[in-house]
């Protein structure tokens, strides 16, 4: 572990890591630091990736995370009701359906009234939307390699199995989604 750095002005995004492990476990001797360096360090991972592939591939294309995971879920699974590329991106129906006026209005996907039921809303991925996605996933991919080749092979598939333990938990089984 670092040494705790002199001021808090010297703490940069990792930093604060073990700076908050020390302050809260002097604080409060029964949290587990390790359970709490886990949480911390896989929130800022997912956020450190989730930044960079928005700012390096999809906001330069002109969508947002958001949009770029409801073009994925439709590229992939499509065409869906609203409702299944909710739970298949894991947003909620109103991030989606918002989501989803802009990508048709920028021509991207279309909707239409389901055939079995008059109040569902199916998704469909429009040709110029393929386009976008699969040139877009192209680019994201080359980012991911960019992240994954910081471990070795065998590493990457330690932790996926980890990742994937950690996914099929019992906590992860009780927490609440937004599906």
């Amino acid at each position: 572990m670092p040494a705790e750095p002199a001021t808090t002005d010297d703490l940069d995004y990792l930093t604060f890591v073990d700076y908050a492990i020390s302050k809260t476990t002097a604080e409060l001797p029964e949290v587990d630091p390790v359970a709490m360096r886990l949480g911390l360090t896989l929130h800022r991972l997912t956020s450190a990736l989730v930044y960079d592939w928005e700012s390096t591939v999809h906001r330069p294309r002109g969508f947002s995370w958001g949009g770029f995971r409801v073009l994925f879920v439709l590229w992939l699974a499509g065409p869906l009701e609203a409702k299944r590329v909710a739970r298949l991106s894991g947003m909620s129906r109103a991030a989606v359906s918002a989501l989803v006026n802009t990508l048709e209005r920028d021509g991207l996907v279309s909707r239409r009234q389901a055939e079995h039921d008059r109040r569902a809303v199916l998704l469909t991925l429009t040709d110029a939307g393929h386009e976008a996605i699969t040139s877009a996933y192209q680019a994201h991919n080359e980012r991911e390699q960019a992240w994954a080749n910081a471990l070795s092979k065998p590493e990457r598939t330690i932790l996926i199995g980890l990742l994937e333990k950690l996914t099929a938990s019992s906590a992860a089984n009780d927490a609440k989604r937004r599906f």
